[in-house]
């Protein structure tokens, strides 16, 4: 299937590792033009490099997604970089906790850094033929998992906030949907720490994994792509959850 993001022009936060990375090498590899971010500048520029040897016309900043006039100004200077936008991925998470700290986080990168790169997306998205925005929520948001904390409320709010933009933008054009992955494994991040450090948990949540594995960044990535692409024209105000049948609900 042609996806037909050759010649389109995608940013993604929080894009420098782990699922961000992978969304951002598939768009590459599919032949967009790609704008990341992150906090550490050594990973943007190893990032940057990365896809830059996909073929990949690329632009790189390093960015603290807490600060909104610096969220704002790179999405800004995404869109005149690239010569327009398509698509927007808000990928990047704050963390989990209890206290008023983490909750600050949280709210902070993962919501209002949802809120604010659309905002600031939006004119060039409204110029799209094929404007499109993806949010990374997680499971956590649809299950009670691991008690109650900030990162599952706020992915909550996030998966909310997706819906309420898909209805309110599509008259322009631009669709909006989510991706919640479950347990996904990938090298130094969450649920490889928690292996290495905790292993008892990993395998009693392996355990409830009907598929016997954990997920891999990349098949997160392609399932996004997918809701990004034009091949997804007709789908928006989705939650797709990409995570091998952990959570149990039925939906209809």
């Amino acid at each position: 299937m042609d996806l037909g993001l050759k010649g389109l022009r995608a940013c993604v936060t929080g894009g420098s590792r782990g699922i961000g990375l992978a969304i951002a090498r598939v768009l590459a590899d599919e032949g967009a033009s790609v704008a990341i971010c992150a906090r550490g500048k050594s990973g943007v520029e190893t990032a940057r490099k990365d896809l830059e040897a996909r073929g990949a016309r690329v632009h790189a900043e390093a960015v603290d997604v807490r600060d909104a006039d610096q969220l704002r100004g790179f999405v800004v200077r995404a869109a005149e970089q690239l010569g327009g936008l398509d698509i927007l991925v808000s990928n990047p998470s704050g963390g989990a906790g209890t206290d008023d700290a983490a909750w600050r986080s949280t709210f902070e990168v993962d919501l209002m850094g949802a809120v604010r790169s659309v905002d600031a997306a939006l004119p060039a998205l409204s110029k799209s033929r094929a404007g499109s925005v993806v949010f990374i929520s997680s499971t956590a948001a649809l299950e009670t998992f691991m008690g109650p904390t900030s990162y599952n409320a706020l992915k909550g709010a996030l998966i909310v906030h997706s819906n309420g933009l898909s209805q309110s933008l599509a008259a322009q054009g631009i669709r909006v949907n989510t991706v919640s992955p479950g347990p996904i494994l990938i090298e130094n991040g969450g649920w490889d720490q928690i292996r290495k450090g905790a292993p008892q948990m990993y395998e009693a949540t392996l355990a409830q994994l009907p598929m016997g594995r954990m997920g891999s960044d990349a098949e997160v990535a392609r399932a996004a792509v997918f809701l990004a692409s034009p091949a997804a024209s007709f789908i928006t105000g989705v939650n797709l959850v990409v995570d091998g049948g952990f959570t149990k609900r039925v939906d209809f």
